[in-house]
């Protein structure tokens, strides 16, 4: 079994709550990618075409900065990447992650949540962002989550 880190940007605490069971079931630590700006309720409201996430997702090329740049990523095989759905794909923070580190060789398996839709173009979003990885669309992590069931999924993933 390959060495794998579960990488996760949460908003409200939905996909980290995810993230964390996620984590414990591979055998790993989770690491939070934090915006080096947080976002509140306000900034996150998707009904005000002002908000700030709104703005960001309008613009396919913003790049929100990230707090650190200090993700153990050289030292894993695989890394998950969770992320909440936004316009049907990943927030624009996942792209900065993505094109802040070398991932050549290193498999990506995406997971998310959200309140209402699916994985929707997310992977094919990614890709752009990073080069020499292999990207796996993965699944939803919504509702409650068992351990186990994800323990199921990593190892049934043949990674």
């Amino acid at each position: 079994m390959n060495k794998a880190l579960v990488a996760y940007f949460s908003a409200s605490g939905t996909t980290a709550k995810a993230a964390k069971i996620l984590a414990k079931a591979v055998g790993t630590d989770p690491y939070e990618i934090k915006p080096a700006v947080p976002y509140t309720s306000a900034n996150l409201n998707w009904m005000d075409k002002h908000s700030r996430s709104s703005l960001e997702m309008g613009d396919p090329s913003f790049r929100p900065p990230l707090a650190d740049y200090n993700a153990p990523v050289a030292n894993y095989d695989v890394i998950f990447f969770g992320f909440p759905i936004w316009w049907y794909v990943a927030p624009t923070i996942i792209n900065t992650f993505l094109e802040s580190y070398d991932f050549s060789g290193k498999t990506i398996v995406l997971f998310a949540t959200s309140g209402g839709s699916g994985l929707g173009k997310a992977a094919s979003g990614l890709r752009g962002s990073v080069s020499g990885a292999r990207i796996l669309d993965g699944r939803m992590l919504n509702g409650r989550l068992s351990e186990a069931e994800l323990k199921n999924w990593f190892e049934g993933l043949n990674l």
